[in-house]
Formats: structure tokens, sequence, C-alpha cells
């Protein structure tokens, strides 16, 4: 039986969220489909814009992405105190830009219910299940008209896991950002095609070339910032962007050459401050999705978690226990 969304995706316990959708039966309905000899490679780019479309009108900021060929994964950040300042022409306005007509429709309501769809839309629009609808059904029907088809395109319900501390948000982070090394295929975070790490480095690259400070570098646009000494936009991923990188680079060397490995000195002071243990480090992010369920965390965090929502015992609990360092 599968669990309640409201007991999967709580804004009292955290506001991210690691989220994947899988193409039906697996296929590479986004990549080279063996089964029709098709590439619909190009989809990618469709799921990636939409993701960015969706990401400037919701109160939903996009921490990393990684789109293959038969799913796509996000780590989402829920801004509710953004959506709480809008004001009701700004709800409608950004309603109108998915469903034009339900916001031409308004005048026709009484003030009162006016009043009620307003507020009934500033909640969907930091709601993950209405982001994650808004993404799939305009993927679904774009794929399903080019392929002269009907049916399903995504694999039931979208799977989300809750990231309870700083170590679940970074090690997410990490796992989604190394999918395709993960995959084998690619060889290099910069040949890792549509993810969140490619295009940050991309545009840290080109401000490098103009001789910028790597403390003084703007970050993608679309993209939940990492922090930086004078990064003032808000809100803000609570680890310095140069940090991240190493952290990701170093875990995804170690993972493409199938070894246990080590984690380089310079890297380790991050995982430290997370009360992380380095050892077990790759190992958590390598099998995140399937040494946990709903939620991702501490041991006592995902223990609280689980107690208040569900009967019995959190699957991951003995991975959080040998990834977290005693405190």
């Amino acid at each position: 039986m599968t669990t309640a969304r409201s007991h999967q995706i709580d804004l009292s316990a955290t506001p991210y969220y690691h989220c994947m959708t899988r193409c039906v039966r697996r296929a590479y309905l986004c990549g080279h489909n063996k089964e029709t000899g098709k590439d619909y490679s190009y989809r990618k780019d469709w799921i990636v814009s939409r993701i960015k479309y969706l990401a400037d009108i919701f109160a939903i900021h996009i921490c990393a992405y990684a789109v293959m060929s038969n799913h796509y994964h996000l780590v989402l950040f829920v801004n509710d105190t953004l959506a709480s300042q809008w004001s009701e022409e700004e709800v409608q306005s950004r309603w109108g830009q998915i469903f034009p007509q339900d916001a031409k429709s308004l005048s026709s309501y009484s003030k009162k219910e006016a009043a009620y769809k307003v507020s009934l839309w500033r909640h969907r629009l930091m709601d993950i299940s209405w982001f994650m609808r808004c993404l799939n059904e305009k993927i679904a029907r774009a794929s399903n008209k080019e392929d002269e088809t009907k049916g399903r395109f995504w694999e039931g319900r979208f799977k989300s896991q809750a990231l309870l501390d700083e170590g679940a948000v970074l090690s997410a982070m990490a796992y989604v950002d190394l999918n395709p090394i993960r995959a084998k295929t690619a060889e290099a975070l910069e040949t890792s095609d549509f993810t969140s790490i490619q295009e940050r480095l991309r545009m840290l690259a080109k401000q490098l070339k103009q001789k910028k400070a790597i403390n003084k570098t703007q970050q993608p646009k679309h993209l939940m910032p990492l922090k930086t000494p004078h990064q003032h936009r808000m809100p803000k991923i609570d680890f310095a962007l140069k940090d991240y990188l190493d952290l990701v680079d170093s875990t995804g060397r170690v993972i493409r050459e199938g070894k246990r490995g080590v984690i380089p000195q310079k890297v380790l002071p991050i995982l430290s401050r997370l009360n992380l243990n380095s050892k077990e480090w790759v190992n958590m992010v390598e099998h995140l999705q399937n040494r946990f369920s709903y939620a991702i965390g501490h041991s006592a965090i995902l223990l609280e978690f689980n107690c208040e929502r569900r009967h019995h015992g959190p699957k991951g609990i003995s991975t959080a226990r040998n990834s977290y360092c005693i405190a």
C-alpha cells in the first residue's frame, strides 16, 4: 500500500525534498529507444526547459536536477515564506501562466469565491505535487502527440524523499548530480549532460575566464545558489560553492573507478561540519535511493520523522547510523 503524500511531504519537518519520476515500463522515452530504434534525447531539453519555466512561477527552487533517458531526478526547496508574501494579483498572474483560463474566469466569481480561489492557487504554487503534475503532464502530452499514441508516459506517482538535515540535502544533491556517472553515460561532471552540476560548472568556467574570483561569481539563474561570501540572494544552500564542487568531483572519481577510494583531505571539512562519516560517504551517495525510503537524515531525526507519520521502523536506519558520526 502506498503512503499518503501528506505523510511524505510535510513542510513543518523540512522544506527540502528529493523527487524522482520514471518513464512507463522503464522505457527509454527520453533517450535511444531500443524497441522503436528512435532517439528521443531531445526530450531531455523539453524537461529541463519546463523545470526552469515552472521554477519561475512556483515558490519552489531547484537545488539539483538530472534528466536521464528513462527517468529524472530533482532536489527541491519549498519557499512557503515567499508564497505568503505574494499579493492576490501576483498569485493570479502566476497561476495564469500555467492555467490561463482559470485566471481569466476569476472575474466571474463573487468576491468571496474569488478570494477562495486565490488562496487555493497560492497553496498549489508551493505544493510539490502540483509542481510535478504541471511538469509531467506537459511532457506526457507533447510526447504522446508526437508519437501519435495515448496512455501513460510516466509510471504512477512520482517518488519523494524528505531531506531532514543538511547532510541529507548534500548527499541527495550529490546523488542527483552524479547520476550520469553512476549510470556510466558520462565520465566527468563537465560531460554530464542535462544536469545541474554541468550548468553550475559551465557558468563558473565562463566567469573564471573573465578573471572573476570564485567567491564573486554569479550562479545560474534557475538554480538555488550555493553559498559564497558575497552571495546576497536568498534563500541559498548552506554549502560553499567550491567545497561542494570539490566534494562531488572527488566522489564521482571514486564511483567511476569502481573502487572504495578515499576522499581527499581538501574536501573533508564539509563532511566533518555536517557530522558525516567520510568512510561511508561514497556508499551513502551511491545507494541513496535504495538504502532509504521516504526520508533521509541522521538516525535520531529519521526515527522521529517516522514515528509521527508511520508505524514501523524506517528503511535506511542502519545506513544512517553508519553514515553519520556519533555525536
